[in-house]
């Protein structure tokens, strides 16, 4: 088993002492939107999270949310501030990374230069004193499991980016680690590859047993290969769910506009509580809320406010001329194969709608110029609503 649990885990790097003087003479000596106390900055603040053992978890977020930061925590690479953190049942705050039991695989691959593929994967055994045959046996493995057999007696220098970062992922699992931790490998990577790999990390997690925790910018990488994703910004972590969970139904704003690519439409509208439910008001017209969400509104006791409303841009529908449709006019349209990107303004803002190239019937629908007015709406069960002022989803 391999269960991890990190609880009220926080991590604060002390005052310099350029900001130290700065405090004394009372001036501003926050770092961006990290918090700061006497102690110093809070780069992760109250982390909450039980990972189940082969559970495959995604840290994700923008440059400096403190995702990195924790997974160094985890593999005991920087030292916890306060809260416990235990592997197996075991508190390991005190426990040198070598005896965690974990393997971490870095970004820049971290390959010997001077040592043969082969090499650079027995090494970690060689230092805990495996015997030869065992070796080479676990090598031969990992190299087949991810088809780098082929390249055991080649030197790095000699291989792609792709096959670099196989030998490294092959050096972590040689171990047979309980925890690997993986910190943003695939940035290095052009699209293909990326991509390829992505591939080849979700066959890795079906075959050997072992808990991922997995690091990440992308938000592509962490809803195509997470269990569940925590989404983290200036060091709080903001929601925990599946990739589904997330994506159909975020916690608040920051979550809403970080996962989902183009990101969510947002406008200013008017949340209306009636006798028979709730609907929203935009642009003078009216837009009532299907059952389920007038159900969860109702259970947190909503009232009639104005809102932020976000809807997605595949969920906005284009239509011919009715009842409560909203007109735009066409800007720029990207032709992305089988979709198009519309962007509209409309309004008085920028709105972006996916709209399909074919329809159900194989035909193609005619191209949008720029200048051509269009009109939209949008499904009853589409509509995500946000507190004006917290910027938190009002259905949660």
């Amino acid at each position: 088993m391999a269960e991890v649990v990190l609880k009220h885990i926080q991590k604060i790097y002390p005052h310099s002492d350029a900001q130290k003087r700065k405090k004394k003479k009372g001036e501003n000596t926050n770092v961006g939107n990290l918090k700061l106390t006497d102690k110093g900055v809070i780069a992760v603040d109250d982390f909450n999270l039980e990972i189940k053992d082969r559970e495959f978890i995604v840290l994700v977020g923008p440059s400096g949310c403190g995702k990195s930061t924790t997974l160094r925590m985890v593999a005991g690479l920087e030292e916890i501030s306060d809260g416990e953190l235990t592997i197996d049942g075991k508190l390991v705050n005190d426990v040198a990374p070598k005896d965690r039991d974990i393997a971490m695989v870095f970004q820049s691959y971290a390959l010997y230069p001077h040592m043969t593929v082969r090499e650079n994967m027995a090494f970690p055994l060689k230092l805990k004193k495996v015997p030869k045959e065992e070796i080479d046996r676990k090598v031969n493995e990992a190299a087949e499991i991810l088809g780098i057999t082929e390249y055991l007696d080649r030197k790095p220098k000699a291989l792609s980016g792709g096959q670099r970062q196989r030998v490294a992922i092959g050096r972590a699992i040689v171990r047979e680690p309980k925890v690997l931790l993986m910190d943003e490998p695939l940035s290095n990577l052009d699209a293909k590859l990326r991509n390829q790999m992505r591939a080849e990390i979700i066959k890795l997690r079906q075959r050997i047993d072992t808990t991922f925790i997995y690091v990440t910018h992308d938000q592509t990488e962490a809803m195509t290969l997470g269990d569940r994703i925590v989404i983290m910004k200036d060091g709080v972590v903001q929601q925990i769910g599946t990739p589904q969970e997330v994506f159909n139904h975020p916690a608040n704003l920051f979550v809403s506009g970080f996962i989902g690519v183009p990101q969510m439409n947002y406008f200013d509208a008017k949340l209306v509580k009636g006798e028979n439910g709730y609907s929203v008001e935009l642009d003078g017209k009216t837009f009532k809320l299907d059952e389920t969400k007038c159900a969860n509104l109702a259970k947190n006791n909503v009232e009639t406010q104005d809102v932020t409303l976000g809807v997605r841009p595949e969920h906005i529908a284009l239509m011919g001329e009715g009842e409560n449709m909203i007109h735009g006019t066409v800007d720029v349209s990207e032709m992305m194969g089988s979709s198009v990107h519309l962007h509209l303004n409309s309004l008085g803002q920028n709105v972006i709608i996916i709209a399909q190239t074919m329809d159900f019937k194989g035909e193609y629908a005619e191209g949008f110029k720029p200048g051509q007015t269009v009109a939209y709406t949008f499904g009853e069960n589409v509509m995500h609503l946000f507190n004006k002022e917290t910027g938190e989803n009002l259905e949660k």
